[in-house]
Protein backbone atom coordinates (compact mmCIF):
# COMPACT_ATOMS: atom_id res chain seq x y z
CA UNK A 1 0.00 0.00 0.00
CA UNK A 2 2.71 2.52 0.87
CA UNK A 3 4.42 1.61 -2.27
CA UNK A 4 1.52 2.43 -4.19
CA UNK A 5 0.69 5.78 -2.23
CA UNK A 6 4.82 6.80 -3.20
CA UNK A 7 3.73 6.26 -6.89
CA UNK A 8 0.72 7.96 -6.77
CA UNK A 9 2.11 10.97 -4.85
CA UNK A 10 5.39 10.44 -7.60
CA UNK A 11 2.93 11.16 -10.15
CA UNK A 12 0.94 13.66 -9.22
CA UNK A 13 4.09 15.90 -8.40
CA UNK A 14 5.37 15.26 -11.67
CA UNK A 15 1.90 16.05 -13.46
CA UNK A 16 2.67 19.02 -11.40
CA UNK A 17 5.62 19.86 -12.97
CA UNK A 18 4.84 19.69 -16.63
CA UNK A 19 3.80 22.93 -18.33
CA UNK A 20 0.43 23.94 -18.60
CA UNK A 21 0.42 23.24 -22.67
CA UNK A 22 1.34 19.71 -21.93
CA UNK A 23 -1.49 18.93 -19.98
CA UNK A 24 -3.70 20.75 -22.59
CA UNK A 25 -2.38 18.40 -25.19
CA UNK A 26 -2.88 15.34 -23.28
CA UNK A 27 -6.43 16.60 -22.46
CA UNK A 28 -6.96 17.68 -25.96
CA UNK A 29 -5.85 13.98 -27.42
CA UNK A 30 -7.88 11.99 -24.64
CA UNK A 31 -10.50 14.33 -25.98
CA UNK A 32 -10.12 13.42 -29.56
CA UNK A 33 -10.19 10.08 -28.67
CA UNK A 34 -12.96 10.07 -27.14
CA UNK A 35 -14.80 12.04 -30.23
CA UNK A 36 -13.70 8.99 -32.77
CA UNK A 37 -14.63 6.13 -30.79
CA UNK A 38 -18.14 8.11 -30.16
CA UNK A 39 -18.07 8.31 -34.02
CA UNK A 40 -17.09 4.80 -34.68
CA UNK A 41 -19.84 3.98 -32.10
CA UNK A 42 -22.41 6.11 -33.97
CA UNK A 43 -21.79 5.00 -37.32
CA UNK A 44 -22.13 1.40 -36.16
CA UNK A 45 -25.10 2.31 -34.96
CA UNK A 46 -26.56 3.93 -38.44
CA UNK A 47 -25.14 0.85 -40.36
CA UNK A 48 -26.57 -1.53 -38.60
CA UNK A 49 -30.72 0.09 -37.83
CA UNK A 50 -30.71 3.32 -40.00
CA UNK A 51 -29.22 1.79 -43.08
CA UNK A 52 -29.79 -1.14 -42.73
CA UNK A 53 -31.86 -1.63 -45.84
CA UNK A 54 -30.00 0.49 -48.22
CA UNK A 55 -26.68 -1.24 -47.20
CA UNK A 56 -28.49 -5.06 -47.61
CA UNK A 57 -29.72 -4.09 -51.22
CA UNK A 58 -26.07 -2.54 -52.39
CA UNK A 59 -24.98 -5.55 -51.03
CA UNK A 60 -27.05 -7.80 -53.03
CA UNK A 61 -26.28 -6.25 -56.40
CA UNK A 62 -22.71 -7.40 -56.09
CA UNK A 63 -23.73 -10.92 -56.02
CA UNK A 64 -27.58 -11.25 -56.99
CA UNK A 65 -28.73 -10.16 -60.30
CA UNK A 66 -31.77 -10.19 -62.61
CA UNK A 67 -31.52 -12.26 -66.03
CA UNK A 68 -33.38 -12.50 -68.74
CA UNK A 69 -35.29 -16.13 -69.52
CA UNK A 70 -35.50 -16.80 -73.30
CA UNK A 71 -38.92 -18.21 -74.67
CA UNK A 72 -39.51 -20.79 -76.69
CA UNK A 73 -40.03 -19.82 -79.85
CA UNK A 74 -42.73 -21.28 -81.47
CA UNK A 75 -43.00 -23.86 -84.40
CA UNK A 76 -43.97 -23.81 -87.88
CA UNK A 77 -45.48 -26.43 -89.78
CA UNK A 78 -46.98 -26.86 -92.79
CA UNK A 79 -50.87 -27.97 -93.08
CA UNK A 80 -50.16 -31.97 -91.97
CA UNK A 81 -47.98 -30.97 -89.20
CA UNK A 82 -44.87 -31.27 -90.59
CA UNK A 83 -41.98 -29.49 -88.98
CA UNK A 84 -40.88 -26.42 -91.17
CA UNK A 85 -38.74 -24.32 -88.55
CA UNK A 86 -38.18 -25.12 -84.79
CA UNK A 87 -36.15 -23.91 -82.45
CA UNK A 88 -33.36 -26.04 -80.93
CA UNK A 89 -31.16 -25.54 -77.93
CA UNK A 90 -27.19 -24.52 -78.26
CA UNK A 91 -24.99 -22.63 -75.86
CA UNK A 92 -22.70 -19.83 -76.67
CA UNK A 93 -19.32 -19.22 -75.31
CA UNK A 94 -19.16 -16.21 -72.81
CA UNK A 95 -16.26 -14.58 -71.56
CA UNK A 96 -15.59 -11.96 -68.42
CA UNK A 97 -13.03 -9.57 -69.70
CA UNK A 98 -11.84 -8.65 -66.07
CA UNK A 99 -10.79 -12.35 -65.65
CA UNK A 100 -9.71 -12.93 -69.04
CA UNK A 101 -7.73 -9.90 -70.21
CA UNK A 102 -5.88 -9.36 -73.67
CA UNK A 103 -2.67 -9.94 -72.83
CA UNK A 104 -3.52 -13.40 -71.00
CA UNK A 105 -0.81 -15.97 -71.31
CA UNK A 106 -2.29 -19.47 -73.69
CA UNK A 107 -4.97 -17.16 -75.49
CA UNK A 108 -3.58 -18.53 -78.53
CA UNK A 109 -5.20 -21.91 -77.27
CA UNK A 110 -8.53 -20.49 -76.92
CA UNK A 111 -8.45 -18.87 -80.14
CA UNK A 112 -8.03 -22.06 -82.36
CA UNK A 113 -10.75 -23.82 -80.18
CA UNK A 114 -12.60 -20.83 -81.27
CA UNK A 115 -11.62 -21.09 -84.98
CA UNK A 116 -10.74 -17.64 -84.14
CA UNK A 117 -7.64 -15.31 -85.29
CA UNK A 118 -5.75 -14.06 -82.06
CA UNK A 119 -5.68 -10.85 -82.63
CA UNK A 120 -9.85 -10.49 -83.23
CA UNK A 121 -9.93 -12.01 -80.19
CA UNK A 122 -7.53 -10.14 -78.64
CA UNK A 123 -9.35 -6.86 -79.50
CA UNK A 124 -12.48 -8.01 -78.37
CA UNK A 125 -11.46 -8.87 -74.68
CA UNK A 126 -9.47 -5.33 -74.33
CA UNK A 127 -12.62 -3.47 -76.17
CA UNK A 128 -15.01 -4.91 -73.20
CA UNK A 129 -11.91 -4.95 -70.63
CA UNK A 130 -14.41 -2.45 -68.26
CA UNK A 131 -17.68 -4.91 -68.42
CA UNK A 132 -17.76 -7.96 -66.99
CA UNK A 133 -19.44 -10.29 -69.70
CA UNK A 134 -18.33 -10.24 -73.17
CA UNK A 135 -19.80 -13.26 -76.21
CA UNK A 136 -16.58 -14.95 -78.33
CA UNK A 137 -19.17 -17.12 -80.42
CA UNK A 138 -23.00 -17.46 -80.23
CA UNK A 139 -24.93 -20.76 -81.00
CA UNK A 140 -23.04 -23.49 -81.27
CA UNK A 141 -23.92 -27.16 -80.42
CA UNK A 142 -23.72 -28.19 -76.93
CA UNK A 143 -20.91 -30.56 -77.84
CA UNK A 144 -18.71 -28.13 -79.22
CA UNK A 145 -19.36 -25.28 -76.77
CA UNK A 146 -18.46 -28.27 -74.36
CA UNK A 147 -14.85 -29.04 -76.10
CA UNK A 148 -14.07 -24.91 -76.30
CA UNK A 149 -14.65 -24.76 -72.79
CA UNK A 150 -12.51 -27.77 -72.06
CA UNK A 151 -9.89 -26.87 -73.79
CA UNK A 152 -10.04 -23.25 -72.53
CA UNK A 153 -9.35 -24.31 -68.61
CA UNK A 154 -7.08 -27.05 -69.31
CA UNK A 155 -4.69 -23.99 -70.44
CA UNK A 156 -5.53 -22.21 -66.87
CA UNK A 157 -7.77 -19.57 -68.84
CA UNK A 158 -10.02 -17.95 -66.04
CA UNK A 159 -14.01 -16.34 -66.78
CA UNK A 160 -15.27 -18.64 -69.70
CA UNK A 161 -18.16 -20.05 -69.39
CA UNK A 162 -21.46 -20.80 -71.64
CA UNK A 163 -24.85 -19.30 -71.93
CA UNK A 164 -27.87 -21.36 -72.87
CA UNK A 165 -29.87 -20.32 -76.31
CA UNK A 166 -31.63 -21.26 -78.91
CA UNK A 167 -31.07 -21.46 -82.69
CA UNK A 168 -33.39 -21.87 -85.25
CA UNK A 169 -33.57 -24.93 -87.62
CA UNK A 170 -35.37 -25.84 -90.95
CA UNK A 171 -35.64 -29.12 -91.98
CA UNK A 172 -37.04 -28.26 -95.32
CA UNK A 173 -33.95 -26.18 -96.15
CA UNK A 174 -34.29 -24.34 -99.28
CA UNK A 175 -37.68 -25.93 -100.57
CA UNK A 176 -39.53 -23.57 -98.08
CA UNK A 177 -36.89 -21.07 -97.94
CA UNK A 178 -38.51 -18.05 -99.18
CA UNK A 179 -41.40 -18.52 -97.50
CA UNK A 180 -40.70 -19.25 -94.32
CA UNK A 181 -37.76 -16.93 -94.36
CA UNK A 182 -34.87 -16.89 -91.29
CA UNK A 183 -33.82 -15.40 -87.59
CA UNK A 184 -30.94 -13.52 -86.69
CA UNK A 185 -28.72 -14.65 -83.62
CA UNK A 186 -30.51 -13.20 -81.12
CA UNK A 187 -33.72 -15.01 -82.83
CA UNK A 188 -35.88 -12.78 -84.31
CA UNK A 189 -37.04 -12.98 -87.64
CA UNK A 190 -35.65 -11.37 -90.37
CA UNK A 191 -37.33 -12.35 -93.39
CA UNK A 192 -40.24 -14.61 -94.67
CA UNK A 193 -43.09 -15.92 -92.21
CA UNK A 194 -40.68 -15.37 -89.65
CA UNK A 195 -40.21 -11.26 -89.43
CA UNK A 196 -44.24 -11.15 -90.27
CA UNK A 197 -45.67 -13.13 -86.98
CA UNK A 198 -42.31 -12.67 -85.69
CA UNK A 199 -44.58 -10.99 -82.45
CA UNK A 200 -46.36 -14.16 -82.53
CA UNK A 201 -43.45 -16.51 -82.73
CA UNK A 202 -41.28 -15.11 -80.03
CA UNK A 203 -43.55 -15.06 -77.37
CA UNK A 204 -42.77 -13.49 -73.98
CA UNK A 205 -39.64 -14.15 -72.01
CA UNK A 206 -39.41 -14.64 -68.65
CA UNK A 207 -37.42 -13.11 -65.94
CA UNK A 208 -35.82 -14.64 -62.53
CA UNK A 209 -33.18 -13.32 -59.91
CA UNK A 210 -29.96 -15.37 -59.60
CA UNK A 211 -26.47 -15.37 -57.48
CA UNK A 212 -23.33 -14.53 -58.86
CA UNK A 213 -19.64 -15.39 -57.91
CA UNK A 214 -17.20 -12.62 -57.29
CA UNK A 215 -16.19 -13.74 -61.08
CA UNK A 216 -20.05 -12.78 -61.87
CA UNK A 217 -20.32 -16.43 -63.11
CA UNK A 218 -23.87 -17.55 -62.42
CA UNK A 219 -23.64 -20.06 -59.40
CA UNK A 220 -26.83 -20.55 -58.25
CA UNK A 221 -30.93 -19.83 -59.20
CA UNK A 222 -32.78 -17.79 -56.32
CA UNK A 223 -36.39 -17.58 -57.83
CA UNK A 224 -38.73 -17.22 -60.72
CA UNK A 225 -39.89 -13.64 -61.09
CA UNK A 226 -41.48 -14.10 -64.45
CA UNK A 227 -42.36 -17.44 -66.10
CA UNK A 228 -41.43 -17.06 -70.27
CA UNK A 229 -44.10 -17.58 -72.39
CA UNK A 230 -43.71 -19.57 -75.19
CA UNK A 231 -44.46 -18.68 -78.57
CA UNK A 232 -47.66 -19.27 -80.89
CA UNK A 233 -46.78 -21.94 -83.62
CA UNK A 234 -47.91 -21.31 -86.84
CA UNK A 235 -49.81 -24.17 -88.81
CA UNK A 236 -49.16 -22.69 -92.41
CA UNK A 237 -51.47 -23.78 -95.49
CA UNK A 238 -48.69 -25.13 -97.36
CA UNK A 239 -48.26 -29.11 -98.06
CA UNK A 240 -44.90 -30.06 -97.91
CA UNK A 241 -45.32 -32.97 -100.48
CA UNK A 242 -46.80 -30.15 -103.18
CA UNK A 243 -43.99 -27.46 -102.38
CA UNK A 244 -40.98 -30.57 -102.89
CA UNK A 245 -42.35 -31.06 -106.31
CA UNK A 246 -43.03 -28.08 -107.39
CA UNK A 247 -39.63 -27.04 -106.36
CA UNK A 248 -37.87 -29.87 -108.06
CA UNK A 249 -39.72 -29.18 -111.32
CA UNK A 250 -38.73 -25.06 -111.00
CA UNK A 251 -35.58 -26.07 -110.93
CA UNK A 252 -35.24 -28.52 -112.92
CA UNK A 253 -36.71 -25.42 -115.44
CA UNK A 254 -34.73 -23.08 -115.06
CA UNK A 255 -31.45 -24.86 -115.27
CA UNK A 256 -32.64 -26.70 -118.47
CA UNK A 257 -33.52 -23.30 -120.45
CA UNK A 258 -30.63 -21.32 -118.13
CA UNK A 259 -33.08 -18.82 -116.94
CA UNK A 260 -32.58 -15.97 -114.43
CA UNK A 261 -35.53 -16.77 -112.15
CA UNK A 262 -38.35 -18.04 -111.63
CA UNK A 263 -41.79 -18.94 -109.45
CA UNK A 264 -44.37 -21.24 -109.02
CA UNK A 265 -47.72 -20.96 -107.18
CA UNK A 266 -50.20 -23.48 -106.54
CA UNK A 267 -53.87 -22.32 -104.74
CA UNK A 268 -56.55 -24.73 -103.59
CA UNK A 269 -59.51 -23.31 -105.37
CA UNK A 270 -61.86 -24.33 -102.89
CA UNK A 271 -60.00 -22.65 -99.74
CA UNK A 272 -58.01 -20.10 -101.41
CA UNK A 273 -55.15 -21.71 -99.83
CA UNK A 274 -51.74 -21.76 -100.59
CA UNK A 275 -50.51 -24.96 -101.25
CA UNK A 276 -46.91 -24.67 -102.78
CA UNK A 277 -45.01 -21.11 -103.46
CA UNK A 278 -41.63 -21.32 -104.92
CA UNK A 279 -38.51 -19.71 -106.20
CA UNK A 280 -35.39 -19.66 -107.83
CA UNK A 281 -32.73 -19.01 -107.34
CA UNK A 282 -32.65 -20.12 -103.40
CA UNK A 283 -30.55 -20.25 -100.25
CA UNK A 284 -29.97 -22.30 -97.52
CA UNK A 285 -31.86 -21.32 -94.41
CA UNK A 286 -29.05 -23.20 -92.39
CA UNK A 287 -26.13 -22.14 -93.58
CA UNK A 288 -24.63 -18.64 -94.87
CA UNK A 289 -27.73 -16.49 -96.49
CA UNK A 290 -25.88 -14.48 -99.10
CA UNK A 291 -28.82 -11.84 -100.75
CA UNK A 292 -26.64 -11.88 -104.10
CA UNK A 293 -28.60 -11.85 -107.39
CA UNK A 294 -31.76 -11.62 -104.94
CA UNK A 295 -31.56 -15.02 -103.59
CA UNK A 296 -33.78 -14.05 -100.50
CA UNK A 297 -36.33 -12.34 -102.23
CA UNK A 298 -39.77 -14.13 -102.53
CA UNK A 299 -40.29 -13.39 -106.10
CA UNK A 300 -43.47 -14.70 -106.33
CA UNK A 301 -44.85 -11.84 -104.14
CA UNK A 302 -41.98 -9.24 -104.25
CA UNK A 303 -41.17 -9.58 -108.40
CA UNK A 304 -43.65 -7.83 -110.87
CA UNK A 305 -43.52 -8.37 -114.47
CA UNK A 306 -46.05 -7.77 -117.98
CA UNK A 307 -48.14 -10.84 -117.80
CA UNK A 308 -48.44 -10.79 -121.99
CA UNK A 309 -51.50 -13.30 -123.26
CA UNK A 310 -52.34 -15.16 -119.84
CA UNK A 311 -54.67 -11.06 -119.61
CA UNK A 312 -56.70 -12.40 -122.79
CA UNK A 313 -59.06 -15.03 -121.23
CA UNK A 314 -59.74 -12.34 -118.65
CA UNK A 315 -60.28 -9.91 -121.57
CA UNK A 316 -62.67 -11.76 -122.66
CA UNK A 317 -64.69 -12.85 -119.77
CA UNK A 318 -65.16 -9.10 -118.95
CA UNK A 319 -66.47 -8.62 -122.38
CA UNK A 320 -68.94 -11.66 -122.05
CA UNK A 321 -69.84 -10.87 -118.65
CA UNK A 322 -70.74 -7.51 -120.17
CA UNK A 323 -73.10 -8.88 -122.59
CA UNK A 324 -70.84 -7.69 -125.43
CA UNK A 325 -70.09 -10.48 -126.36
CA UNK A 326 -71.49 -14.23 -126.74
CA UNK A 327 -70.28 -18.11 -127.79
CA UNK A 328 -71.46 -17.45 -131.41
CA UNK A 329 -69.58 -13.84 -131.90
CA UNK A 330 -67.16 -13.39 -133.89
CA UNK A 331 -64.15 -10.93 -134.42
CA UNK A 332 -62.28 -9.97 -137.87
CA UNK A 333 -59.15 -9.93 -137.49
CA UNK A 334 -57.93 -8.81 -141.05
CA UNK A 335 -55.00 -8.48 -142.40
CA UNK A 336 -54.15 -9.77 -138.91
CA UNK A 337 -52.74 -6.21 -137.81
CA UNK A 338 -55.03 -2.68 -137.08
CA UNK A 339 -53.74 0.68 -136.00
CA UNK A 340 -54.55 2.24 -132.90
CA UNK A 341 -53.35 6.18 -133.69
CA UNK A 342 -49.86 5.50 -134.69
CA UNK A 343 -49.66 2.32 -132.69
CA UNK A 344 -49.64 -1.15 -134.79
CA UNK A 345 -51.06 -4.15 -132.99
CA UNK A 346 -50.19 -7.15 -134.98
CA UNK A 347 -50.87 -11.26 -134.90
CA UNK A 348 -48.15 -13.68 -135.81
CA UNK A 349 -50.56 -14.80 -138.91
CA UNK A 350 -53.44 -13.68 -140.65
CA UNK A 351 -56.77 -15.71 -138.82
CA UNK A 352 -59.41 -13.79 -140.74
CA UNK A 353 -62.79 -13.68 -138.79
CA UNK A 354 -62.18 -15.87 -135.70
CA UNK A 355 -64.54 -16.61 -132.75
CA UNK A 356 -64.03 -16.04 -128.78
CA UNK A 357 -62.39 -19.67 -128.56
CA UNK A 358 -59.90 -19.44 -131.34
CA UNK A 359 -59.32 -16.17 -130.27
CA UNK A 360 -57.70 -17.84 -126.74
CA UNK A 361 -56.52 -20.68 -128.41
CA UNK A 362 -54.41 -19.02 -131.08
CA UNK A 363 -53.97 -16.38 -128.93
CA UNK A 364 -54.83 -13.26 -130.89
CA UNK A 365 -53.43 -10.11 -130.62
CA UNK A 366 -55.48 -8.29 -132.66
CA UNK A 367 -59.11 -9.86 -131.40
CA UNK A 368 -58.08 -9.53 -127.58
CA UNK A 369 -57.37 -5.83 -128.47
CA UNK A 370 -60.71 -5.46 -130.43
CA UNK A 371 -62.53 -6.86 -127.83
CA UNK A 372 -61.22 -4.90 -125.05
CA UNK A 373 -61.41 -1.87 -126.98
CA UNK A 374 -65.48 -2.29 -127.02
CA UNK A 375 -65.60 -2.20 -123.05
CA UNK A 376 -66.18 0.71 -121.51
CA UNK A 377 -62.64 1.49 -120.01
CA UNK A 378 -64.78 2.37 -116.79
CA UNK A 379 -65.83 -1.30 -116.67
CA UNK A 380 -62.64 -2.78 -117.97
CA UNK A 381 -60.48 -1.31 -115.34
CA UNK A 382 -63.16 -2.52 -112.55
CA UNK A 383 -63.18 -6.17 -113.21
CA UNK A 384 -59.29 -5.51 -113.25
CA UNK A 385 -58.93 -3.91 -110.28
CA UNK A 386 -62.10 -6.54 -108.96
CA UNK A 387 -59.75 -9.83 -109.90
CA UNK A 388 -57.14 -8.51 -107.64
CA UNK A 389 -54.92 -6.56 -110.16
CA UNK A 390 -53.06 -3.04 -108.78
CA UNK A 391 -53.47 -4.22 -105.07
CA UNK A 392 -51.69 -5.87 -102.19
CA UNK A 393 -53.54 -10.12 -102.16
CA UNK A 394 -53.21 -9.12 -98.42
CA UNK A 395 -51.54 -12.76 -97.62
CA UNK A 396 -49.23 -10.47 -95.07
CA UNK A 397 -45.93 -11.71 -96.61
CA UNK A 398 -43.38 -9.00 -95.92
CA UNK A 399 -42.53 -6.94 -99.05
CA UNK A 400 -45.71 -8.06 -100.85
CA UNK A 401 -46.14 -5.66 -103.91
CA UNK A 402 -49.10 -4.47 -105.27
CA UNK A 403 -48.03 -4.56 -109.10
CA UNK A 404 -49.41 -2.04 -111.40
CA UNK A 405 -52.81 -0.93 -112.81
CA UNK A 406 -52.88 2.70 -114.35
CA UNK A 407 -56.23 4.90 -113.09
CA UNK A 408 -58.39 4.45 -116.55
CA UNK A 409 -58.70 8.23 -116.57
CA UNK A 410 -55.21 8.12 -117.35
CA UNK A 411 -55.27 5.49 -120.01
CA UNK A 412 -54.66 6.39 -123.37
CA UNK A 413 -56.52 4.25 -126.30
CA UNK A 414 -53.68 2.24 -126.79
CA UNK A 415 -53.35 1.54 -123.28
CA UNK A 416 -56.28 -0.30 -123.08
CA UNK A 417 -55.96 -2.30 -126.16
CA UNK A 418 -52.53 -3.49 -124.99
CA UNK A 419 -53.85 -4.50 -121.62
CA UNK A 420 -55.91 -7.09 -123.23
CA UNK A 421 -52.49 -9.05 -124.12
CA UNK A 422 -50.66 -8.21 -120.91
CA UNK A 423 -48.76 -4.64 -121.45
CA UNK A 424 -48.98 -1.60 -119.48
CA UNK A 425 -49.90 -3.92 -116.37
CA UNK A 426 -47.60 -5.59 -114.08
CA UNK A 427 -48.59 -8.15 -111.81
CA UNK A 428 -46.96 -10.92 -109.71
CA UNK A 429 -47.11 -14.28 -109.86
CA UNK A 430 -49.38 -14.64 -106.55
CA UNK A 431 -51.78 -12.16 -108.18
CA UNK A 432 -52.21 -14.09 -111.51
CA UNK A 433 -52.81 -17.36 -109.62
CA UNK A 434 -55.71 -15.72 -107.68
CA UNK A 435 -56.92 -13.78 -111.32
CA UNK A 436 -57.10 -17.52 -112.67
CA UNK A 437 -58.94 -18.91 -109.56
CA UNK A 438 -61.95 -16.66 -110.04
CA UNK A 439 -62.10 -18.54 -113.17
CA UNK A 440 -62.00 -21.68 -111.68
CA UNK A 441 -64.14 -20.94 -108.62
CA UNK A 442 -66.93 -20.41 -110.98
CA UNK A 443 -66.79 -16.70 -110.80
CA UNK A 444 -66.30 -16.15 -106.83
CA UNK A 445 -62.99 -14.98 -105.77
CA UNK A 446 -62.01 -16.07 -102.51
CA UNK A 447 -59.39 -14.29 -100.37
CA UNK A 448 -55.85 -16.14 -100.57
CA UNK A 449 -54.16 -17.17 -97.24
CA UNK A 450 -51.14 -18.56 -96.76
CA UNK A 451 -51.84 -19.96 -93.15
CA UNK A 452 -54.09 -23.62 -93.20
CA UNK A 453 -57.60 -22.69 -93.43
CA UNK A 454 -60.32 -24.53 -91.15
CA UNK A 455 -63.25 -23.88 -93.52
CA UNK A 456 -63.33 -21.91 -96.92
CA UNK A 457 -63.83 -18.35 -96.91
CA UNK A 458 -66.46 -16.46 -97.97
CA UNK A 459 -66.13 -15.01 -101.55
CA UNK A 460 -66.83 -12.27 -103.76
CA UNK A 461 -68.39 -12.71 -107.20
CA UNK A 462 -66.49 -11.35 -110.09
CA UNK A 463 -68.13 -13.02 -112.63
CA UNK A 464 -71.04 -15.18 -113.25
CA UNK A 465 -70.83 -19.10 -112.70
CA UNK A 466 -72.12 -19.22 -116.58
CA UNK A 467 -69.56 -16.93 -118.04
CA UNK A 468 -66.90 -18.68 -115.85
CA UNK A 469 -67.31 -22.41 -117.17
CA UNK A 470 -67.77 -20.93 -120.78
CA UNK A 471 -64.28 -19.12 -120.67
CA UNK A 472 -62.95 -21.92 -118.98
CA UNK A 473 -64.04 -24.27 -121.87
CA UNK A 474 -62.32 -21.93 -124.43
CA UNK A 475 -58.92 -22.60 -122.12
CA UNK A 476 -59.19 -26.26 -122.53
CA UNK A 477 -58.48 -25.43 -126.65
CA UNK A 478 -54.70 -24.20 -125.40
CA UNK A 479 -53.91 -27.34 -123.92
CA UNK A 480 -55.64 -29.71 -126.78
CA UNK A 481 -53.75 -30.28 -130.31
CA UNK A 482 -53.41 -27.36 -132.16
CA UNK A 483 -52.64 -25.21 -129.37
CA UNK A 484 -50.32 -23.32 -128.12
CA UNK A 485 -49.46 -25.48 -124.67
CA UNK A 486 -49.75 -28.86 -125.74
CA UNK A 487 -46.95 -29.48 -123.16
CA UNK A 488 -48.83 -28.53 -120.38
CA UNK A 489 -51.04 -31.54 -120.89
CA UNK A 490 -51.60 -33.70 -117.93
CA UNK A 491 -52.73 -37.39 -118.67
CA UNK A 492 -56.23 -38.02 -117.53
CA UNK A 493 -57.02 -34.66 -116.63
CA UNK A 494 -59.16 -31.61 -118.66
CA UNK A 495 -57.29 -29.01 -118.59
CA UNK A 496 -57.62 -25.36 -119.15
CA UNK A 497 -55.06 -22.65 -119.53
CA UNK A 498 -53.23 -20.08 -121.08
CA UNK A 499 -49.81 -19.51 -122.46
CA UNK A 500 -47.93 -15.96 -122.06
CA UNK A 501 -44.27 -14.77 -123.62
CA UNK A 502 -43.62 -10.95 -123.14
CA UNK A 503 -40.75 -9.09 -123.81
CA UNK A 504 -39.38 -7.34 -121.33
CA UNK A 505 -38.86 -3.57 -120.73
CA UNK A 506 -36.05 -2.25 -120.78
CA UNK A 507 -33.50 1.36 -120.19
CA UNK A 508 -34.31 2.40 -124.50
CA UNK A 509 -38.00 0.31 -124.34
CA UNK A 510 -38.74 -3.00 -125.01
CA UNK A 511 -35.76 -5.66 -125.68
CA UNK A 512 -35.83 -7.72 -128.72
CA UNK A 513 -34.04 -10.91 -126.71
CA UNK A 514 -35.38 -10.85 -123.20
CA UNK A 515 -38.75 -12.49 -122.20
CA UNK A 516 -40.86 -13.92 -119.48
CA UNK A 517 -42.34 -16.54 -120.01
CA UNK A 518 -45.42 -17.93 -118.25
CA UNK A 519 -48.35 -20.31 -118.20
CA UNK A 520 -51.09 -19.99 -116.02
CA UNK A 521 -53.79 -23.03 -115.12
CA UNK A 522 -56.20 -25.32 -113.54
CA UNK A 523 -57.73 -28.67 -113.57
CA UNK A 524 -59.77 -30.84 -113.45
CA UNK A 525 -61.08 -28.33 -115.73
CA UNK A 526 -64.87 -29.93 -115.04
CA UNK A 527 -64.46 -28.85 -111.67
CA UNK A 528 -61.56 -27.10 -110.95
CA UNK A 529 -59.64 -28.16 -107.78
CA UNK A 530 -56.36 -26.77 -108.26
CA UNK A 531 -54.82 -23.24 -109.79
CA UNK A 532 -51.36 -23.59 -110.98
CA UNK A 533 -48.69 -20.09 -112.15
CA UNK A 534 -45.66 -20.82 -113.44
CA UNK A 535 -43.03 -17.76 -114.47
CA UNK A 536 -40.06 -18.23 -116.18
CA UNK A 537 -37.62 -14.98 -116.25
CA UNK A 538 -35.55 -14.54 -119.22
CA UNK A 539 -35.15 -17.91 -120.62
CA UNK A 540 -32.15 -17.93 -122.51
CA UNK A 541 -31.69 -21.35 -123.96
CA UNK A 542 -33.08 -22.74 -126.97
CA UNK A 543 -36.56 -21.99 -125.97
CA UNK A 544 -38.03 -18.70 -124.72
CA UNK A 545 -41.98 -19.23 -125.69
CA UNK A 546 -44.46 -19.94 -122.31
CA UNK A 547 -45.66 -22.77 -124.33
CA UNK A 548 -42.17 -24.85 -124.46
CA UNK A 549 -40.86 -23.32 -121.08
CA UNK A 550 -43.44 -23.01 -118.86
CA UNK A 551 -46.06 -25.22 -120.09
CA UNK A 552 -44.33 -28.61 -119.29
CA UNK A 553 -43.61 -27.18 -115.53
CA UNK A 554 -46.98 -26.54 -115.01
CA UNK A 555 -47.77 -29.99 -116.50
CA UNK A 556 -45.52 -32.18 -113.92
CA UNK A 557 -46.54 -29.98 -111.00
CA UNK A 558 -50.61 -30.56 -111.69
CA UNK A 559 -49.83 -34.08 -112.52
CA UNK A 560 -48.07 -35.21 -109.15
CA UNK A 561 -50.40 -32.95 -107.53
CA UNK A 562 -53.83 -34.11 -108.27
CA UNK A 563 -52.77 -38.03 -107.71
CA UNK A 564 -50.58 -37.09 -104.44
CA UNK A 565 -54.49 -35.29 -103.53
CA UNK A 566 -56.82 -38.09 -104.95
CA UNK A 567 -58.71 -35.93 -107.15
CA UNK A 568 -60.69 -37.84 -109.71
CA UNK A 569 -59.66 -37.87 -113.58
CA UNK A 570 -62.37 -36.21 -115.49
CA UNK A 571 -60.50 -37.06 -118.99
CA UNK A 572 -60.45 -40.42 -119.01
CA UNK A 573 -60.95 -42.04 -122.75
CA UNK A 574 -64.81 -43.45 -122.49
CA UNK A 575 -64.85 -47.16 -121.13
CA UNK A 576 -61.91 -46.52 -118.70
CA UNK A 577 -62.28 -47.89 -115.29
CA UNK A 578 -61.03 -45.47 -112.60
CA UNK A 579 -58.93 -46.98 -109.45
CA UNK A 580 -58.41 -44.97 -106.52
CA UNK A 581 -54.77 -44.44 -105.53
CA UNK A 582 -55.71 -44.21 -102.00
CA UNK A 583 -54.38 -40.66 -101.53
CA UNK A 584 -56.25 -37.90 -99.53
CA UNK A 585 -58.19 -34.84 -99.69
Amino acid sequence: MTTKRKKRAKAMQQEKSLPKSHTGRRRFVLLLFMLGVAGLIWRAVDQQIFEKDFLQSEGADRYLDRVEVPAHRGVITDRKGAVLAMSTPVDSVAANPRLLRADTENLAVLARALDMKLDDLRQRLARYSHKHFVYLKRRLPPEEAERILDEGKKAGLKGLHLEREYRRYYPGGEVFSHMIGFTNVEDHGQEGLELSYDHALSGKPGEKRVLRDGRRKVVADVESIRMPQPGDNLALSLDQRLQYIAYRELKSAISKHKAISGSVVLLDVKTGEVLAMVNQPGYNPNGKRSNRNGRLRNRAVTDVFEPGSTMKPLTVAIGMELGLYNLQSTIDTNPGYFYVGRSRVKDHDNMGVIDLETLIKKSSNVGAARVALSIPREKYWQYMSDLGFGSQVGTGYPGESSGRLAPFDKWAKIDQATLSFGYGISVTALQLAQAYSVLAADGIKRPLSILRQEQAPAGKRVFSASTAREVRKMMETVVAPGGTAVRAAVPGYRVAGKTGTAKKAGPGGYTQRKYMAMFAGMAPASDPRLVCAVVINEPRGKYYYGGLVAAPVFSAVMDDALRLLNVAPDGLPAGSRLVSAGGDQ
